[in-house]
């Protein structure tokens, strides 16, 4: 009997996956608005890519003040420790880029990410009683929701980074754990429009996706694997801007028929 859940959670894990399937379909459907959509994540990605080279440029120089105690060291000792450092600093500023990007393009993004989302809202019926909130009230919550994911987020990225160098563990469980925690952030972030368009806040909203957990990771570990790709992010983030729509509606209807149930 036990194989069934498994099969079952597999099942929603793609009905996930699909989310963002779905989303990819309107580049087909409306393609100017998804390239319209492509320009923030390009801003936010060269303005990355400026940093990484300006860290790229500067972590031998991070290096040698990170480790002022192997001055005195063997020469090969000294420079063994200071690569490791230097490839510790570019790895650990690597995954900062992959764990705040989304959340970083969504704020820069607003104006353009509110068009893609409000055309998929719309098509599907639109938002019956639409919670309409004052403009600076509203900018504000979604500041705090955002620095609350992205502190969250680097937070547990850091861990995992840290766990990263443990043998053979760092190098099986570790990426893993690093996607479906890097899956389920996005996949809050992505739909945080739909639930404050409803009047709902970051918890429950959390609830929500917790209720259909695989399929929320789906949507998000395939979003996240997609923007490891170079350039992947800048062409997929307005994808998966309606593809968090889509996903919101389900997670609302499923949300609201527990309650009605209760």
């Amino acid at each position: 009997m036990s194989p069934a859940p498994a099969r079952s959670a597999v099942r929603q894990f793609f009905d996930g996956v699909a989310y963002l399937g779905r989303g990819l379909k309107m580049w087909g459907s409306d393609p100017r608005l998804m390239l319209f959509g492509a320009l923030p994540a390009l801003i936010v990605a060269a303005v990355y890519l400026a940093v990484l080279v300006v860290l790229f440029v500067n972590a031998p120089t991070l290096a040698e003040w990170a480790t002022p105690f192997a001055d005195e060291w063997d020469e090969g000792w000294r420079t063994t420790l200071r690569v490791t450092a230097v490839i510790a600093f570019l790895a650990l500023g690597a995954l900062l880029v992959v764990y705040t990007y989304t959340a970083i393009t969504l704020a820069v993004g607003d104006p353009f990410y509110e068009k893609i989302w409000r055309s998929v809202e719309n098509r599907l019926g639109g938002i019956p009683d639409e919670v309409e909130t004052a403009f600076w009230p509203s900018v504000l919550r979604g500041i705090l929701d955002a620095l609350r994911i992205l502190f969250a987020t680097a937070l547990i990225g850091i861990c995992l980074f840290a766990l990263g160098f443990i043998p053979v563990l760092g190098q099986t469980v570790v990426p893993v754990l690093g996607a479906a925690v890097a899956g389920w952030f996005l996949a809050l972030e992505l739909t945080g429009k739909a639930f404050e368009a409803r009047g709902r806040t970051l918890r429950q909203r959390r609830r929500a996706l917790a209720a259909m957990r695989p399929t929320a990771l789906g949507f998000g570990v395939a979003s996240y694997l997609v923007f490891l790709i170079p350039f992947g992010a800048v062409f997929v983030m307005p994808a998966a801007v309606a593809g968090g729509a889509l996903l919101s509606r389900q997670a609302l209807a499923d949300d609201a028929g527990s309650a009605g149930a209760l």
